[in-house]
C-alpha cells in the first residue's frame, strides 16, 4: 500500500507540475467550450441544448490529449521497467497510475464545468447534472484509455494509435454521458436508467482496465 501511494502521489506531482500535461487538457477544454459559441451562432436555445454534449465531447478530447502521457514518460526515463519488475502487482500500479491521472487530470475538468457552463447558458441545475455524469464517466475514459496507452507506449509515433485505439472504446461512455445530462435536463428519458449503465461503465473499466493495460505492458516490453 505504501509502494502504491507513493507511485499516486508522484504521479500526481508530476502531471501538476509546468509542462506535466494535466493544465494542458484544462486549457483544450476551456478552448474547446469557448469557441462553440462562435460556433454555433447567438441561438441561445440551441447552445443550451448543445451543452451537455459539448461539455462531454471536450471533456473526452482533453482526456485523450492527456492519455499518451500515462506510461511515455516512464518509459522514456527507465522507471516503467522497476515498475514491471518491482514485487507490487503491475495490475494494481497501473490502477494507481490511472487513479493519479484522473486525480490530476479529470478532476480538474469536472471543477470548471460549473464556470463552462455559464458560457453554455446552463443553468446551475443543467450545470449540476453534466459535473454529476462527468464525475461517474470520466473515470471510465481513463481507465479504458489506459488500455491504448499501454499498447501504445513501446511504438513511434504511438499517440495516433492510441486516439485510433481509445475513441472507439469510449463511444458507448460519451453516449450515456450525453443520455443522462440530456435526460437530467429534458427529458422525456428517466434519468437512472442511462445514468444506471454510465456508473456499469466505468466500474466494469476500473476491473477489466488494470488487467488488461498489465497485459499489455509485459507483451510490449518483453
Amino acid at each position: 500500500m505504501t509502494a502504491l501511494a507513493a507511485l499516486i502521489r508522484r504521479d500526481i506531482k508530476i502531471a501538476l507540475r509546468v509542462g506535466g500535461g494535466a493544465l494542458i487538457g484544462v486549457l483544450f477544454f476551456l478552448t474547446v467550450t469557448v469557441l462553440m459559441p462562435f460556433a454555433i451562432g447567438p441561438d441561445l436555445a440551441l447552445l443550451t441544448r448543445l451543452g451537455p454534449a459539448i461539455l462531454w465531447l471536450g471533456a473526452l478530447l482533453a482526456s485523450l490529449l492527456t492519455l499518451d502521457r500515462l506510461f511515455t514518460a516512464d518509459h522514456e526515463d527507465g522507471s516503467l521497467d522497476l515498475i514491471v519488475m518491482g514485487r507490487t502487482p503491475l495490475e494494481l500500479a497501473c490502477a494507481a497510475k490511472a487513479l493519479a491521472h484522473w486525480l490530476a487530470a479529470g478532476v480538474p475538468l469536472i471543477a470548471s464545468t460549473p464556470v463552462l457552463g455559464l458560457l453554455l447558458n446552463l443553468d446551475a441545475e443543467a450545470t449540476s447534472a453534466v459535473a454529476l455524469t462527468l464525475l461517474v464517466g470520466t473515470p471510465a475514459l481513463t481507465f479504458t484509455g489506459m488500455i491504448g496507452a499501454a499498447l501504445a507506449v513501446t511504438l513511434h509515433r504511438g499517440g495516433l494509435l492510441l486516439a485510433v485505439l481509445v475513441l472507439p472504446l469510449s463511444i458507448p461512455v460519451l453516449i450515456f454521458g450525453v443520455a443522462a445530462s440530456q435526460a437530467a435536463i429534458t427529458g422525456p428519458l428517466s434519468f437512472g436508467t442511462p445514468f444506471s449503465i454510465l456508473c456499469a461503465l466505468s466500474l466494469v473499466s476500473l476491473v477489466v482496465g488494470p488487467f488488461a493495460a498489465a497485459a499489455s505492458l509485459r507483451h510490449g516490453l518483453d
